[in-house]
């Protein structure tokens, strides 16, 4: 595919850092602010099915408003236009995100280059960004070590690829619409692999497969095909960790046997409790089997003994005898003593008459004091039990017939002018809900907010739907002006700014733009056309083409070279077949093509040298006439 090097006239393009099954990610700068970031472009051939096309924008919107230092950031969204011939030209969504230098969890997992310790630390951020996801309703449903980059300076660990989350009140569409399960088989849930609803449980699952993978070095379950990985998810007990990699402990045992729970409610219940268990486990306390992890569960039992116990130093079997008599000096009832001397009584006066009549008097003295006793606190937990009813029956009473409180109402806040992705983020922060809709603007920029539905201002009921109003741009455009004169490539930059698309590139003579400049448009500059539509370039080639100048008089000639920018070096030349100033022979030919602003020498004719006039012969003088005469006459 063809990217153009410049996205929205302020990304530009670098080196490809790397490709998906939906999107490419290239090494990006950002020309307005001066950093370096890293942009995501959906596949142009994926652009076109309206399925991926809404996933992008989702990925978009669901990290828009998550703003946590474990979450890779979201900048800016545009989209561009990719040319797949005649009228089908295709609108490729992008993301700009934060550009993080260092290495996937994949990599480091890989290169075997992560010990326990470290494991846990990068398990720990993984949790923290769930944590705060998952506070702001978003389940990120593909928790996997390619999806987790950590810092090569710092170690700090970034979750990114939010492409298949979904928020809470829609995870229930697990399935895609070809019944494809959304996810990774070796990190799926089990609910994800039957096709259940999905929460916040869901990611602790693949969080907790994720550390198993770090740990040891492969995920919990592996297998020939993607279906029998998720079948093993489903029916299936993992190996533990240790026995993969015996410097494992049994409490991180213990730990990912909670996090691995077919069941998700015998999973920990939210990443807090996640990451409660693993900082016990690092410290050698392992989760309590078959109990909620609490965290005033993962103490040592004596911890959970009466103070007093402590201080005399009782064994357990003292604690639970003092437990159940009343205290550690064994302290009973004053019928357990009665019992006791009525046997002393018996004992030690066997010989004695009255002896035996005298314990059982006791006897039934105490036994009617214990049946007066037992009467006595039947009677209070009968009233305790009749008193706690007849409060619980209020309480239901007023719950039932009481009117909830109306919840606070928030205001719409003032987002027109933003970009998009401040606009979604400025709404998520107020407990909205919104959604962005295109709409034809001839003064706001594409990508622009226009306004919101309801107005800004309005109070509306928490979590309410709103619409974002975003400028897709005029319906129609003028071509630029002083596109003439400017490169080939700045002129087609130009064009994709005005929503324009510069089109193919015809090569024409001229006296005066430099080769490789455009002369003019098809259609020509300040021509209103629909946006979008595609503008023709004539372009220069630096050439003249060469007028005829054999026959023109020398100031004819002179002008006409003039007005294609070019200069006339004269010769004069004697002809009398041609009227004097007449060109007689040029140095180009006709035709012939030259550069701009030549000097082309021409012959003019002129008139040649007179010739020399012959010598007059002399006239006889009249005496010579007479004389001869004379002669004449003598002879």
């Amino acid at each position: 595919m063809t990217t153009q090097r410049v996205l929205n006239g302020r990304y530009e393009l670098g080196e490809l850092l790397g490709r998906g099954g939906m999107a490419d990610v290239y090494k990006g700068t950002d020309t307005l602010l001066g950093r370096t970031v890293a942009v995501k472009l959906l596949r142009a051939d994926l652009a076109r099915d309206p399925q991926f096309h809404a996933r992008f924008k989702r990925e978009a919107q669901a990290v828009a408003a998550l703003n946590h230092s474990s979450i890779v950031a979201i900048y800016d969204t545009g989209e561009y236009t990719v040319s797949g011939g005649p009228g089908e030209d295709v609108r490729v969504p992008y993301i700009v995100m934060e550009y993080v230098s260092g290495r996937t969890l994949r990599d480091l997992i890989r290169a075997k280059e992560l010990d326990i310790d470290q494991a846990i630390e990068f398990i720990l951020g993984v949790l923290s960004a769930l944590e705060y996801s998952h506070k702001a309703g978003i389940v990120h449903r593909d928790i996997k070590p390619a999806n987790v980059m950590v810092s090569g300076d710092s170690n700090a660990v970034k979750v990114m690829d939010f492409g298949i989350a979904r928020a809470m009140a829609d995870s229930a569409a697990t399935m895609t619409q070809t019944q494809a399960v959304v996810g990774t088989a070796q990190y799926l849930s089990p609910e994800q692999a039957r096709g259940e609803t999905v929460d916040a449980r869901s990611d602790l699952y693949s969080a907790a497969c994720l550390l198993f993978e770090m740990l040891t070095g492969r995920p919990p379950f592996t297998g020939d095909s993607p279906v029998s990985v998720a079948y093993q998810h489903v029916r299936e007990i993992p190996e533990p960790a240790s026995s993969f990699n015996p410097a494992v402990s049994e409490a991180l045992d213990s730990v990912l046997a909670k996090g691995l729970q077919k069941d998700r409610a015998d999973r920990f219940q939210d990443a807090a409790a996640f990451r409660r268990a693993l900082r016990a486990a690092k410290n050698g306390v392992a989760v309590p089997a078959g109990t909620p992890t609490d965290p005033q569960e993962l103490v040592p039992s004596t911890q959970l003994l009466p103070e007093g116990s402590l201080a005399r130093g009782l064994t357990g079997a003292e604690f639970l005898d003092a437990a159940q008599t009343g205290g550690p000096d064994g302290g009973r009832d004053a019928g357990d003593q009665d019992t006791m001397l009525a046997f002393a009584a018996s004992e030690s006066d066997s010989d004695h008459d009255g002896a035996m009549p005298l314990g059982f008097a006791l006897e039934r003295e105490r036994t009617a004091r214990q049946k007066s006793r037992r009467r006595a606190w039947t009677a209070v937990v009968i009233i305790f039990t009749l008193l706690v009813l007849a409060g619980g029956g209020f309480w239901l009473y007023n719950t039932v017939n009481q009117k909830p409180a109306p919840p606070a109402l928030v205001s719409v806040p003032q987002v027109a002018g933003m970009s998009e992705a401040m606009a979604l983020q400025a709404l998520y922060g107020a407990n909205l809900s919104p959604e962005s809709r295109r709409v034809p603007h001839d003064t706001v920029a594409k990508g622009t907010v226009i306004s919101t539905d309801p107005a800004v201002g309005s109070e509306v009921a928490p979590n309410s739907h709103i619409i974002l109003n975003v400028s897709d741009g005029p319906v129609s455009v003028k071509v630029p002006a002083g596109l003439s004169g400017l490169t080939e490539a700045a002129a087609r930059d130009l064009l994709r700014q005005a929503g324009l698309v510069g089109g193919s590139s015809t090569l024409a003579n001229s006296p005066t733009v430099p080769a490789g400049s455009v002369i003019s448009t098809k259609p020509d500059s300040g021509a209103v056309v629909g946006t979008g539509s595609t503008v023709d370039l004539v372009v220069s080639t630096g050439k003249v083409s060469m007028p005829q100048l054999v026959g023109l008089s020398s100031a004819d000639a002179e002008a006409l070279l003039k007005e294609n920018g070019l200069a006339m070096a004269v010769t004069e030349q004697e002809n009398s077949q041609v009227t004097p100033g007449t060109v007689t022979s040029q140095g180009d030919a006709f035709k012939s093509l030259v550069e701009q602003g030549k000097t082309v020498s021409v012959i003019v004719a002129k008139a040649p040298a007179p010739s020399p006039s012959p010598s007059p012969t002399p006239s006889p003088s009249p005496s010579d006439t007479r004389g001869g005469h004379g002669g004449n006459s003598g002879g």
